[in-house]
């Protein structure tokens, strides 16, 4: 397979997860003699000192020419503690989401038995928890008109949704349901909101045409708790924008380190694959962030490419690691490996480079992962 590759490394560790991503994706072409070629864009805080720019318009046109766009994390602090900037890094992602049309945010929430200890959910609760949440993702309130008053006492946000921006990623949702255990969740506040009122008449409507998938509806501010309470009991989750954007950074803690999270987003223009964490302006450049969100984001694009066996491999390799105590800082402050040496390892045991017996100083010294 012969596949063309947008990398937008953006600030912060963007760049130094990313890094391990192709690392391991290479190791992938190697292996299973795939051809994976890589075209660099801008976009954020580093598109912004370079150009001016959020999002050039060389980098939207390197993605709309590729088969798939790999994405690290944008922000930076120099803007974050600005009320005032009016370019923002942010603006980058929004606008590039909407010259794509990615409209489904794909978001799979795996728990590990060897991270329980670092969850402050009870290792029974997370038994069986595996969902995954679709969120809409160029609608709603983010991309709604907005209005500050001229004496600056009084704004708004508004929140508006067509029928077709809900249908398309309700097919979406119904159809992973299908391949999963056939039950979706979708998350409103109907009792409130129009717009709810208007997600939950459509996925009634759709439900007659999955006559296979259950569906249940929960309020917004019930299903935060239950994610909690009894994540188990979901499967595919749908919801709106910011609902989507808050349950998922929540359902994060249920893995133990928001650095494991992986993401895609797919649409009519494209499909992009990026950990849903940020850019942690405070560990760039000190090889200590966590690759594997990164790393498991490049297995849903080779997902999307249809390499399940290859996917699989790679997300072999992350379990391996975890269960052997091979992790980063955020999991471990005191007996952590590096940013890189992680990336090599997961690269290392996709080409089956791993023996029996491990040499563990080999690693802590970052010499070649395994001798």
């Amino acid at each position: 397979m012969d596949k063309k590759i947008a990398v937008i490394t953006g600030d912060g560790i963007g760049p130094e997860v990313t890094r391990q991503a192709i690392h391991v994706l290479n190791a992938v072409a190697a292996q299973f003699h795939h051809h994976f070629h890589y075209e660099y864009g801008l976009m954020g805080a580093d598109a912004i000192d370079k150009t001016g720019n959020p999002l050039p318009d060389s980098t939207i046109e390197l993605c709309l020419n590729s088969d798939a766009i790999l994405f690290g994390a944008i922000g930076h602090p120099k803007y974050d503690n600005d009320p005032n900037a009016k370019v923002r890094p942010e603006q980058g992602l929004l606008k590039l989401r909407k010259s794509l049309q990615l409209f489904a945010n794909i978001r799979p929430v795996t728990t590990y038995a060897a991270l329980q200890h670092l969850t402050p959910v009870k290792a029974k609760i997370l038994e069986g928890v595996d969902f995954i949440i679709y969120r809409e993702l160029t609608g709603g309130i983010y991309f709604g008109n907005k209005t500050l008053s001229a004496d600056g006492n009084m704004a708004s946000d508004d929140c508006a949704y067509t029928k077709n921006e809900i249908e398309r990623i309700a097919h979406l949702a119904f159809q992973a349901a299908r391949q999963r255990k056939k039950k979706l969740t979708l998350v409103d506040k109907a009792n409130v909101l129009e717009t709810s009122r208007l997600w939950r008449k459509l996925v009634r409507e759709m439900q007659s045409q999955y006559p296979d998938v259950s569906v249940d509806f929960l309020f917004v501010d019930n299903a935060a708790m239950q994610l909690i309470l009894n994540p188990a009991q979901f499967d595919v989750v749908l919801t709106e924008n910011m609902f989507g954007d808050i349950l998922s950074d929540e359902a994060s803690v249920l893995t133990g380190s928001l650095g494991l999270l992986p993401s895609a987003s797919i649409g009519n223009g494209g499909a992009l694959f990026e950990p849903i964490h940020g850019s942690y302006p405070a560990a760039a450049g000190k090889d200590i962030a966590n690759p594997l969100g990164s790393i498991l984001s490049a297995a849903m694009m080779l997902d999307h490419f249809g390499l399940k066996e290859e996917a699989t491999k790679v997300r072999l390799a992350v379990q391996w690691t975890l269960d052997n105590g091979f992790v980063t800082k955020d999991i471990d402050p005191m007996n952590f490996y590096f940013t890189s040496t992680i990336g090599e390892l997961v690269a290392d045991l996709v080409q089956d480079k791993i023996p029996t017996e491990l040499h563990p100083e080999n690693i802590e010294l970052r010499k070649s992962t395994i001798i």
